[in-house]
């Protein structure tokens, strides 16, 4: 052979290899990735040609599958009370693909997930069609009821939490949305998709995880709590040193006061009628690193997984003086979701103990054995039980005497704390109005705490406080529980 032909011989064989090598590359390296891309239709088709198990509240499916026309796919996600559970569920659109628990758990609605092989192995045999397991959540429906509809057509978002184990009772974002009006692939679908991601309401976002607002003077709590931890207050009731005014440190801007009877007050006054000087000069006294030390034991500065990621909180790390201040009675830098909010209360109502939030009690199998079952779990202890019963005492003040007395329920310990955080440049719009608070049952134990967001854009200026639009939505999700409760 001569040597233009050997070459030739030698390039056509390495072109042969080659294509042997991509080959295998693709059917065994990159197999698992081609497969599951969302470019890759096969998938969609896939998942939606069997029957999706369904998301349950306390036994009752708040989803379902129906059979459409599609020649593609065979079964379309329908949710019963849509906009009611959408901040749990999400949404499963053979469009517009999927969000939240229907995202997060695809594998097992969809009958997918490895540890559901053995199930799909005996289907095999048996020739049962495929069937998609189900995710099992803590949500008490009363509650999520309660909340949804005390909110009504304002903007704004409920979190409640049981404090002894961490489980999300209530999940609530107004205004919401019905996702089964965009479940499917037809022109209205596309043109139900459109008209929310046009709407200035936002209504996609679930403010109860994914948005965060000043929490005003519900964050006295953390800050009540961290001068207690650290010795700046040892008798909650005694003088403190503050004057009036109080010059916020290394400015000459005081510090304004909406309440009377600040100079000196108490810390438990201080909480009762809501003194921002006071827990600004607390706050400044304990110093920036040791908030942010209680802050982030609380939970803020880092995303929380419910199993849902709710977005991070935020604790200003390197504020000076003057910022700190202003941070510890909830403005400045800070940010709080809903959830953040009601993880603090939750913590101090377990003396202490803050339990990690979780919203999916199980997974089962279509034969509704257990897959996965979620165990309750510490997540800090920001304070100890002596400091979180002194916290709740003042707490209670504020319901009994102070600035939350429309959270008051017959016969049950309440405590809780109003919010009226300032919002935009200057302060220049409405601005957000917050309630925080928990339920003690008779043995000391609490089965609820809650925070409330308002964000009304329709409220007079001066109607909007925290004890008169937030904490009637509070004492309606705690009554739900506590009703529940007594069975």
């Amino acid at each position: 052979m001569n040597k233009p032909l050997r070459r030739i011989s030698l390039f056509c064989g390495l072109l042969v290899l080659a294509l042997l090598i991509r080959t295998n590359w693709l059917q065994y390296v990159q197999a698992e990735e081609l497969s599951t891309r969302k470019e890759n239709r096969r998938v969609q088709i896939a998942q939606y040609a069997t029957e999706r198990g369904n998301i349950i509240v306390e036994g009752q499916p708040v989803t379902g599958s129906a059979v459409t026309d599609d020649s593609d796919f065979k079964y379309k996600r329908t949710y019963i009370d849509g906009p009611l559970w959408a901040p749990v569920t999400g949404y499963a659109s053979q469009a517009f693909g999927s969000t939240q628990l229907e995202n997060i758990d695809d594998g097992i609605l969809t009958g997918n997930d490895d540890r559901l092989f053995f199930d799909r192995t005996i289907g095999m045999f048996t020739g049962e069609k495929k069937q998609g397991g189900n995710v099992v959540t803590t949500l008490n429906a009363a509650a999520q009821k309660a909340a949804y509809q005390q909110l009504g057509t304002k903007k704004g978002a409920v979190a409640a939490i049981d404090p002894r184990t961490g489980a999300i009772l209530a999940l609530v974002s107004t205004p919401s949305y019905d996702p089964s009006k965009f479940a499917g692939f037809s022109k209205d679908d596309g043109k139900a998709w459109r008209e929310l991601n046009d709407s200035e309401d936002k209504n996609l976002v679930n403010r109860a995880l994914r948005e965060t607002y000043p929490p005003g003077s519900t964050f006295k709590v953390v800050t009540a709590s961290a001068a207690l931890e650290n010795g700046v207050v040892t008798d909650i009731d005694a003088p403190t040193d503050t004057p009036e005014p109080y010059i916020l440190p290394g400015t000459k801007t005081p510090m304004v006061n909406h309440a009377s009877g600040c100079e000196k007050s108490s810390l438990n006054n201080a909480l009762r009628v809501s003194c921002n000087s006071v827990f600004a000069n607390v706050g400044d006294k304990v110093g920036r690193d040791k908030m942010v030390d209680m802050a982030q034991k609380f939970g803020f500065n880092s995303t929380i997984d419910t199993p849902v990621r709710a977005f991070a909180s935020v604790y200003d790390k390197t504020m000076g003086r003057d910022g700190n201040a202003q941070s510890s009675i909830g403005q400045f830098n800070t940010a709080a979701t809903p959830l953040q909010m009601a993880m603090v209360t939750a913590g101090i109502a377990n003396d202490g103990k803050l339990m990690k939030p979780y919203m999916v009690d199980q997974l089962t199998a279509p034969n509704l054995d257990v897959i996965e079952k979620h165990e309750p779990q510490e997540m800090s202890r920001p304070l100890s039980a002596a400091n979180a019963q002194k916290v709740q005492q003042m707490m209670v003040n504020v319901v009994e005497n102070g600035t939350g007395t429309t959270a008051k329920i017959k016969g049950v310990t309440v405590g809780g704390k109003t919010g009226t955080a300032q919002h935009g440049e200057k302060n220049a719009k409405r601005p957000y109005a917050w309630f925080i608070s928990y339920a003690k049952l008779p043995d000391g134990s609490s089965p609820v705490a809650v925070a409330v967001v308002i964000e009304d854009s329709t409220a007079d200026r001066e109607d909007i406080t925290g004890g008169g639009l937030a904490a009637p939505v509070a004492k309606a999700v705690m009554e739900a529980v506590l009703k529940n409760n007594k069975g």
